[in-house]
Protein backbone atom coordinates (compact mmCIF):
# COMPACT_ATOMS: atom_id res chain seq x y z
CA UNK A 1 0.00 0.00 0.00
CA UNK A 2 1.88 3.45 -0.97
CA UNK A 3 1.36 6.14 1.81
CA UNK A 4 0.20 9.77 0.77
CA UNK A 5 3.36 12.35 1.05
CA UNK A 6 1.40 14.91 3.44
CA UNK A 7 3.20 17.58 2.27
CA UNK A 8 2.83 16.83 -1.02
CA UNK A 9 0.63 19.73 -2.90
CA UNK A 10 -2.67 19.07 -4.15
CA UNK A 11 -2.83 18.98 -7.69
CA UNK A 12 -5.31 22.11 -7.68
CA UNK A 13 -2.37 24.33 -6.24
CA UNK A 14 0.95 25.84 -8.09
CA UNK A 15 3.48 27.60 -6.16
CA UNK A 16 5.06 29.80 -8.65
CA UNK A 17 8.28 32.37 -8.69
CA UNK A 18 6.06 35.11 -6.94
CA UNK A 19 3.12 33.38 -5.06
CA UNK A 20 0.53 30.36 -6.21
CA UNK A 21 -1.61 29.73 -8.38
CA UNK A 22 -4.75 28.06 -7.01
CA UNK A 23 -7.15 26.13 -9.23
CA UNK A 24 -10.63 26.54 -7.88
CA UNK A 25 -13.40 23.93 -8.41
CA UNK A 26 -16.42 26.29 -8.96
CA UNK A 27 -15.57 29.28 -10.92
CA UNK A 28 -15.77 33.00 -9.67
CA UNK A 29 -16.89 36.19 -10.91
CA UNK A 30 -14.28 38.70 -10.14
CA UNK A 31 -15.25 41.93 -11.47
CA UNK A 32 -17.42 40.73 -14.04
CA UNK A 33 -15.46 37.86 -15.46
CA UNK A 34 -15.60 34.55 -14.47
CA UNK A 35 -12.78 32.59 -13.88
CA UNK A 36 -11.31 29.75 -11.91
CA UNK A 37 -7.51 30.08 -11.36
CA UNK A 38 -6.44 32.47 -9.01
CA UNK A 39 -3.07 34.15 -8.44
CA UNK A 40 -1.98 34.74 -4.83
CA UNK A 41 1.28 36.47 -4.19
CA UNK A 42 2.78 35.92 -1.34
CA UNK A 43 2.15 38.05 2.11
CA UNK A 44 4.71 41.13 3.29
CA UNK A 45 4.64 42.52 6.55
CA UNK A 46 3.08 45.55 5.11
CA UNK A 47 -0.10 43.66 4.65
CA UNK A 48 -0.49 42.07 7.57
CA UNK A 49 -0.12 45.43 9.19
CA UNK A 50 -3.06 46.97 6.84
CA UNK A 51 -5.25 43.55 7.81
CA UNK A 52 -4.47 44.24 11.46
CA UNK A 53 -5.25 47.58 11.48
CA UNK A 54 -8.45 47.01 10.05
CA UNK A 55 -9.86 44.25 11.19
CA UNK A 56 -10.49 45.19 15.18
CA UNK A 57 -9.24 41.79 16.56
CA UNK A 58 -11.06 40.25 14.28
CA UNK A 59 -9.48 37.08 13.39
CA UNK A 60 -11.79 35.97 10.48
CA UNK A 61 -11.75 39.62 8.92
CA UNK A 62 -8.12 40.03 9.16
CA UNK A 63 -7.81 36.60 7.24
CA UNK A 64 -10.45 37.68 4.95
CA UNK A 65 -8.87 41.46 4.10
CA UNK A 66 -5.49 39.45 3.53
CA UNK A 67 -6.94 37.24 1.28
CA UNK A 68 -8.59 39.63 -0.92
CA UNK A 69 -4.91 41.99 -0.81
CA UNK A 70 -3.18 38.91 -1.83
CA UNK A 71 -5.58 37.58 -4.69
CA UNK A 72 -6.91 41.21 -5.60
CA UNK A 73 -9.99 40.34 -5.50
CA UNK A 74 -12.86 42.65 -3.70
CA UNK A 75 -14.63 41.72 -0.45
CA UNK A 76 -17.84 41.59 -2.11
CA UNK A 77 -16.70 38.88 -5.11
CA UNK A 78 -14.66 37.03 -2.13
CA UNK A 79 -17.70 36.64 0.17
CA UNK A 80 -19.42 34.62 -3.15
CA UNK A 81 -16.88 31.72 -3.17
CA UNK A 82 -17.61 28.60 -2.24
CA UNK A 83 -16.31 27.19 0.66
CA UNK A 84 -14.18 24.32 -1.13
CA UNK A 85 -12.79 27.59 -2.70
CA UNK A 86 -12.07 29.12 0.22
CA UNK A 87 -10.03 26.25 1.64
CA UNK A 88 -8.00 26.37 -1.32
CA UNK A 89 -7.19 30.13 -0.45
CA UNK A 90 -6.54 29.46 2.93
CA UNK A 91 -4.28 26.29 1.93
CA UNK A 92 -2.62 28.33 -0.73
CA UNK A 93 -2.22 31.02 2.07
CA UNK A 94 -0.70 29.00 4.63
CA UNK A 95 1.88 27.44 2.17
CA UNK A 96 3.33 30.94 1.55
CA UNK A 97 3.42 32.09 5.16
CA UNK A 98 5.41 28.71 5.69
CA UNK A 99 9.14 29.08 5.33
CA UNK A 100 9.58 25.67 4.17
CA UNK A 101 6.04 26.18 1.76
CA UNK A 102 4.56 22.53 2.87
Amino acid sequence: MKTKDVNALPEWLEMTADGARVTLKYPLEVNGVKTDKVPMRAPCLRDLRAAGATSNGDQEQLEVTMLCSLTEIGEKDLGAIKTVDYKRLQEGYFRLDNEFGV
